[in-house]
């Protein structure tokens, strides 16, 4: 298949599209194709098949876990198709299952990439609150009915804002160290927020990228604090021990969401 990286850009009849896409995550294996299972990635690199006569693999802002929702996810793929933007969105929503929607097709430069390109990301996490979970919630929040010290996430949410490592909270990506991408560990994150929203506690979380894993385990660290079974203070010091036994669980991927993709 080809790739965002096969471009010809010299060649005017080739063209990089930029696609939005929102998805409910809980129907995939995550987005990256795998064999023998449904993924995104697999099902997109599917349709625009489909539509163009071409084999090429979508290449994602990120790759988002089995389960993991997107309301803005961002892709780009290269194409000799002279089928026009708008009239993609309407061929791929047409054959694409009801559980992935294309919101916008567009046409951006040829360097333009989907992941190398991107500022910033925001995800949410979202927590129900009450005894009963409705059903139709199940599969998009994750249940927490028993107590917490909200005031005290609160809290704790402000103290991983800023350029620091984030280690403790990464778990091992198998896929890292493959292409370009640096080993580093550290992100910048610009902002880190809990907020009650009527039945649910909802967290937002804004940075210039994020680890594998990272922003469920720092739910699920923060829901310890919340438990009383770490003190807000504790963040500090399992940030500092760059260690991913010093954190929490990792929460729930239902109650996850790709936001939004900042280039």
């Amino acid at each position: 298949m080809r790739d965002s990286k096969d471009r010809c850009p010299k060649d005017q009849s080739v063209r990089n599209l930029k696609v939005i896409l929102s998805y409910d995550g809980s129907e995939f294996s995550g987005w990256q194709v795998q064999p023998d299972v449904v993924t995104v990635q697999g099902t997109l690199a599917s349709a625009i098949g489909r539509i163009t006569g071409e084999k090429v693999l979508p290449q994602g802002s990120g790759r988002t876990d089995a389960g993991v929702h997107a309301l803005a996810q961002v892709m780009t793929f290269v194409t000799e198709s002279l089928v026009p933007t708008e009239n993609f969105v309407k061929a791929l929503n047409d054959i694409l299952p009801a559980a992935v929607r294309v919101l916008e097709v567009s046409e951006a430069p040829p360097e333009f990439h989907a992941r190398h390109s991107a500022r910033a990301k925001t995800y949410r996490y979202r927590i129900y609150r009450q005894a009963i979970c409705p059903p139709f919630l199940a599969r998009y929040v994750w249940h927490y009915p028993y107590p917490l010290d909200e005031q005290a996430m609160i809290r704790s949410a402000s103290l991983v804002v800023g350029e620091l490592d984030f280690t403790s909270f990464a778990a091992v990506d198998p896929e890292r160290g493959r292409d370009e991408d640096a080993v580093s560990n550290v992100r910048s994150i610009s902002s880190s927020t809990w907020e009650r929203t009527g039945d649910e506690f909802v967290y937002t979380v804004r940075g210039s990228g994020f680890l594998h894993h990272m922003v469920r385990n720092l739910v699920g660290t923060f829901i310890l604090v919340g438990k009383g079974t770490l003190q807000v203070e504790d963040v500090t010091r399992i940030l500092e021990a760059h260690s991913r036994s010093a954190a929490g669980p990792t929460a729930p991927a239902g109650g996850l969401y790709l936001v939004d993709v900042e280039y």
